[in-house]
């Protein structure tokens, strides 16, 4: 293999650059124009203008060794453009060669946390997982045999204000970029959900509102449901209603047992929860209002 054909770290690194703004003429040569200025080799370029919301979504990769400057200068020089684009304007500038932390919140079921702990182990992840919280010590043998540290925090009927504090505690001491709620069966306080707005991010199966409670996909089966899927989406204080990352669904018959349907449902959990984690961790979900556009 040639020395061209070899890609050392500083060329995998990127700068990405995210905006939000009202939509108008201009906006994509004032961002062309300064990343010329910079020096900016773009790797990936996506644009959105959603007309029922007039506003207008970009994202933007370049090479970090190619505009010869900090990131924290990048980001300072591209605060001046971005003031163009008006008071509202939303904008992010990342480092993906900064270490990034998860930090995953579990009850029983091991689907979801088992497939994040192996696609984290084998690099599919920008992102370490830090540390597993448990609310059951069910999924504590498998947490340690991936090396992650495993903290236990009960959940008793009275003092459920105290073992959210100390998850909170726990939590933050990671400074994690992603908090997965990898089927943890507890809902997350309002004030949790807005010191953790952005980050947290939930998975839950597709029946609802027609199928809550427990056992949903053996409800499911007893009124012959045709399609189960997933949904991953950001945590708000309204419940499995925040912003929506990514969604998936699988065609299944009256050939189907209620073990099928659970079996199948477990998959679609897991792939759907790791496409939303790691467009997460990308900076490729861009929020606005109640909804995300997502560049994939």
């Amino acid at each position: 293999m040639s020395n061209s054909q070899i890609s050392s770290d500083d060329d995998e690194r990127r700068f990405v650059l995210t905006l939000g703004c009202p939509d108008r003429t201009g906006i994509v040569a004032g961002l062309s124009g300064f990343l010329t200025g910079v020096g900016g080799w773009i790797t990936e370029a996506a644009y959105h203008s959603d007309p029922s919301t007039g506003w207008f979504f970009t994202r933007q990769a370049v090479r970090a060794d190619s505009v010869g400057m900090p990131v924290e200068e990048f980001r300072r020089r591209f605060a001046e453009v971005a003031a163009m684009f008006g008071p509202e304007a939303e904008w992010n500038v990342t480092d993906s060669g900064a270490e990034k932390s998860v930090v995953l919140l579990v009850s029983k079921d091991s689907h979801c946390l088992t497939d994040i702990l192996s696609r984290a182990e084998r690099g599919d992840f920008p992102a370490q997982v830090s540390a597993v919280v448990g609310n059951h010590r069910d999924l504590e043998q498998l947490t340690t045999r991936f090396g992650i540290p495993f903290h236990h925090v009960p959940f008793p009927k009275e003092g459920k204000a105290e073992a959210f504090a100390e998850v909170q505690r726990i939590v933050e001491g990671y400074d994690p970029n992603a908090i997965v709620l990898a089927r943890f069966m507890q809902i997350l306080p309002p004030e949790l959900c807005e010191a953790w707005a952005g980050r947290a991010i939930n998975i839950h199966h597709s029946f609802l509102p027609s199928f809550i409670g427990a056992r949903p996909y053996h409800q499911a089966f007893d009124r012959g449901v045709k399609l189960i899927g997933a949904t991953c989406h950001y945590v708000t204080a309204d419940l499995d209603a925040g912003p929506i990352i990514e969604q998936d669904v699988s065609r299944i018959d009256h050939g189907y047992s209620a073990a099928d349907m659970v079996r199948q449902g477990r998959d679609i959990e897991t792939l759907v929860l790791a496409r939303g984690v790691r467009w997460h961790l990308e900076h490729r979900v861009l929020v606005h209002d109640r909804k995300t556009v997502v560049f994939q």
